[in-house]
């Protein structure tokens, strides 16, 4: 839930801390007052993108925070850990986002950097906003289907149908791309397999071609080999080498030794650095002798760098590449090879693909049928208390001709305002008001399925007043039995039902303009005040006397 809202700069909000209890909390002010700062505020830190306009006018930056506390924190830690972000100490996760005029912005979960697509997958965690947008997405077929399925527990059912799916369209995929796909001639058949033989030829590796290469230079290097490696055997072992030269120091040195015990020490380290400058004198003879390589290994070296400077000019600069390149050739050849053999494998395994999504999607229809009466009868029974009388609401289930991403089935929602009318789709019939009805009942009755923390509710009481109101107050605060619910309301029989209430007022000076919010809840005469106001006039005494009675429940 959300525990801690911090709004610095927003819009014409210059500061607010809010702290917010579980429950139904609503937030209310005069038209135009700014209600909408504060589901900017929640907006921003669900990772939905601002601009720099939402900046308060003369401020570099804006900035957000919030604090929520999750009960079990399991499954968000889940997700911080996939997200390489820290995981939530106590079961509280912080975040926080500033939005700059003239650098980038900043996002940080837990105190760590964050990036804004790591802000939006944890704030479809949290938060689900129910606002002026939704009755357009109700409706569309794709939304309504989304709201069914979520009421039926679909969710694993829909993921391992949507990998069966992704499987079949990318056989499908691959025998078109293979039809379509020009043939090759005989000569481009032919090229290609002396292009592979070439390849086979060099035998290419990355140890055989390093060898190559080393082997090649020595080659093409031997005489400057030879001549340097001949120089330091003469120089070592020669007849004026060094090993000569130390052969009469040596022999001082051993008398010296007879002379003094002390320097027989001395005497053996001179020995044992000239059998070392021995052997270092013969490993110079032997590679100078390796270079001097036979004319038929020289001429067959020369002609296999020929062969593989050739196919690395033609495939690629690295053996990596140029064994790629042989893979993909090689490929063609053999799609070419049985073209009509390959597509009977990949129509096989499409076939066998196909019979098992459409078992999938006929157990996904089924549980569809059996959802839909019962989300029907629910729905139609709140529609009554929300003030439809004699309203009719089905939700039907229908077969699509082909299977597509989510089934093989779809959903119509139909309803009907009076009694005697023909049930039609919502957009045929319903007016705004209606449809702002029928969403509440739909969200009150799947919010059981939903565990989202907090739920945000916009004008969800549009164009309703009255009795009717007052059950739209009633489910709201229905809902936060167990969800954090919010909602803007200009309505005092909703803002009644609150557990708490927060009041936007807006502020004119000389040059400027603010915002503020400030709570309610813990001031009954000034809460009376205010649903006063809404009900018509805050000095009126029948008006306050109205407000009383409406807060009297919840005394």
């Amino acid at each position: 839930m959300l525990e801690e809202l911090h709004i610095r700069d927003l819009a014409l909000m210059d500061e607010a801390v809010l702290e917010f209890e579980p429950g139904y909390t609503a937030v209310t002010g005069e038209t135009g007052a700014g209600k909408s700062v504060l589901l900017g505020a929640l907006s921003l830190l669900a990772g939905n993108r601002a601009d720099k306009t939402v900046i308060r006018q003369g401020q570099d930056a804006c900035e957000v925070a919030a604090t929520l506390h999750f009960a079990r924190p399991e499954r968000i830690d889940t997700m911080l850990e996939e997200l390489g972000l820290p995981a939530c100490e106590d079961g509280a996760l912080v975040l926080r986002r500033v939005i700059h005029r003239q650098r980038a912005a900043k996002v940080q979960v837990n105190g760590a950097l964050a990036t804004l697509a790591a802000l939006q997958e944890l704030g479809g965690h949290w938060i689900d906003f129910h606002g002026p947008g939704e009755p357009q997405k109700l409706f569309k077929g794709r939304h309504q289907l989304a709201m069914l399925d979520a009421f039926a527990g679909l969710a694993s059912e829909l993921e391992t149908y949507g990998e069966h799916y992704t499987a079949w369209q990318d056989l499908l995929r691959q025998a078109e791309e293979l039809r379509t796909a020009d043939r090759l001639d005989e000569d481009e058949q032919e090229f290609l397999s002396r292009q592979i033989a070439r390849i086979d030829q060099v035998e290419a590796s990355e140890e055989s071609i390093a060898e190559l290469e080393r082997d090649f230079l020595r080659l093409d290097r031997a005489q400057e080999l030879a001549e340097l490696a001949g120089q330091l055997e003469a120089g070592l072992t020669g007849d004026e080498g060094v090993v000569t030269q130390l052969g009469a120091m040596q022999r001082a040195a051993h008398e010296l030794a007879q002379l003094d015990e002390e320097a027989a020490g001395l005497s053996a380290r001179m020995e044992a650095a000239i059998i070392e400058l021995q052997d270092l004198g013969g490993e110079f003879s032997r590679l100078a002798g390796e270079v001097d390589i036979e004319p038929e290994a020289a001429e067959l070296l020369q002609s296999r760098m020929a062969a593989w400077l050739e196919v690395k000019r033609k495939h690629g600069p690295t053996v990596a590449e140029v064994l790629a390149k042989r893979e993909e050739m090689a490929g063609r050849l053999e799609a070419q090879s049985d073209v009509e053999g390959t597509l009977e494998r990949l129509a096989a395994e499409a076939a066998v693909k196909e019979k098992t999504l459409r078992g999938l999607a006929a157990a996904l229809t089924k549980k569809r049928e059996a959802a839909s009466t019962k989300l029907s009868a629910e729905v139609g029974k709140l529609l009554k208390r929300l003030g439809f009388k004699k309203a009719g609401f089905e939700i039907k289930v229908h077969a699509l001709k082909e299977l597509g991403p989510t089934g093989d089935s779809g959903c119509d929602y139909l309803f009907s305002a009076n009694a005697g009318q023909e049930l039609l789709p919502l957009n045929r019939i319903a007016s705004s008001g209606e449809t702002a009805r029928v969403m509440l009942a739909l969200k009150a009755v799947l919010a059981r399925a939903d565990h989202t923390p907090l739920l945000v509710f916009d004008e969800v009481d549009a164009n309703v007043g009255g009795e009717i109101g007052a059950e739209v107050g009633r489910e709201l605060a229905a809902l936060a039995g167990e969800h954090q619910v919010l909602c803007v309301t200009h309505l005092p029989q909703v803002a009644a039902q609150g557990r708490q209430h927060y009041v936007v007022t807006k502020s004119q000076g000389d040059g400027e303009t603010t915002v503020s919010i400030q709570p309610l809840h813990d001031d009954l005469p000034a809460r009376e005040e205010e649903l006063a106001r809404m009900l018509g006039d805050r000095k009126s005494a029948s008006a306050r006397e109205h407000a009383r009675s409406l807060l009297k429940p919840l005394a």
